[in-house]
């Protein structure tokens, strides 16, 4: 059952009611006299009272309507609120920090991931979140003996709110310089509006935030002796950036490969796509290059794309790191490219059925 937030129609026709009353009563007052104060007049009293009473019961039910008017108007407000932008709880659920590998760390929610580089000449933070997150990912990186000012680098996987909407207020707090790949920067400078599925979107939109250096597929970032290297992944944004770094650890180094986002959304549209003709090849881009990268630490945009949460619960001293996963990275690569080609045949198909209905 829907209750309806309208006004009532005969409530709100009850200042109007009693107006008329009023010019009833001075109406009859200049016919027949002032009965109503005609204090030795019983009748006078009886139907003072009544008028009175009866005015009185109009003006708290009018009252009422105004009441339940400013509650409808805030129930309206509370609704609007509580869909203001799209979110899973897991997003700003607290995620005790850790160190990954080496100078890794994880500074993430428990939905949304984010990296900590650590080195002599200052941090590097990859992916900023939602504005909500970086009080958190502030306190996690404190947490673990750091401090959130000297960031001095900020990247992202992808523009995508969840990845970057709380890149102004990082920057703001820490004078870092942002870094983004080409194909993203519009999309990040224009706070959402210029991305080709959520554009039209108001609550996937963002503070708008200058990017300080714009990136190319295969540009290096380096910092204190660390070197990060941006891999155009494209399909699920035009400039979705896997990263990738060598870490040392034990004597011995490691691959690590930071997932940008091999993910099919639901609306995309792979077939017909107006505002992204070349979804499709840059999918099928991203694949070959997903493919070809070494990997031993596999890790991404979000924890569940590389089991985040029971590889934390097996970290214990003297065990092996669960985050060594080589064969676990080609795995969900291999089921997210069946997945591709599984949706844009099922598109295809769509899209021939419609041509032939014509």
């Amino acid at each position: 059952m829907q209750i309806s937030l309208n006004r009532t129609p005969a409530l709100t026709a009850l200042p109007v009611v009693a107006i008329r009353e009023i010019r009833r009563i001075k109406r009859t007052r200049r016919v027949h006299g002032p009965f109503w104060c005609n204090m030795r007049s019983p009748m006078g009293d009886m139907r003072r009272s009544t008028t009175i009473v009866f005015l009185a019961f109009l003006c708290a039910l009018a009252f009422a309507n105004s009441a339940f008017s400013r509650a409808a108007a805030h129930s309206k407000q509370s609704a609007a609120a509580a869909t203001a932008a799209p979110s899973n709880a897991d997003w700003t659920a607290p995620f005790p920090p850790f160190r990954i590998v080496g100078n890794l760390y994880y500074v993430g929610s428990k939905g949304l991931a984010n990296y900590l580089i650590v080195t002599p000449q200052g941090n590097i933070l990859i992916n900023s979140d939602t504005e909500k997150n970086v009080p958190m990912i502030k306190a996690s990186i404190e947490k673990l003996g750091f401090k959130f000012n000297d960031t001095k680098i900020l990247l992202i996987s992808h523009a995508h709110w969840d990845h970057d909407a709380g890149s102004s207020l990082i920057k703001k707090e820490t004078g870092a310089q942002y870094m983004v790949m080409d194909a993203d920067v519009p999309v990040v400078e224009s706070g959402g509006k210029a991305d080709f599925n959520y554009g039209s979107d108001p609550t996937t939109l963002y503070p708008p935030t200058k990017v300080d250096r714009v990136l190319h597929d295969g540009d290096e970032v380096t910092l204190g002796g660390s070197v990060l290297v941006a891999h155009l992944t494209p399909g699920h944004t035009k400039g979705c950036t896997t990263w990738t770094m060598k870490v040392s650890d034990g004597g011995k180094t490691y691959n690590v490969v930071i997932v940008g986002s091999p993910n099919v959304n639901p609306g995309y549209k792979l077939v017909n796509n107006k505002a992204y003709p070349e979804i499709a090849q840059d999918y099928e881009r991203m694949w070959r290059v997903l493919k070809s990268l070494p990997c031993d630490i596999f890790l991404g945009a979000h924890g569940e794309y590389f089991g985040m949460e029971a590889k934390y619960a097996r970290m214990k001293p003297g065990a092996a790191n669960p985050f060594i996963d080589p064969d676990g990275y080609k795995q969900y690569i291999a089921q997210k490219e069946a997945d591709f080609y599984g949706e844009l045949k099922k598109q295809e198909g769509s899209a021939h059925k419609a041509a032939g209905a014509q």
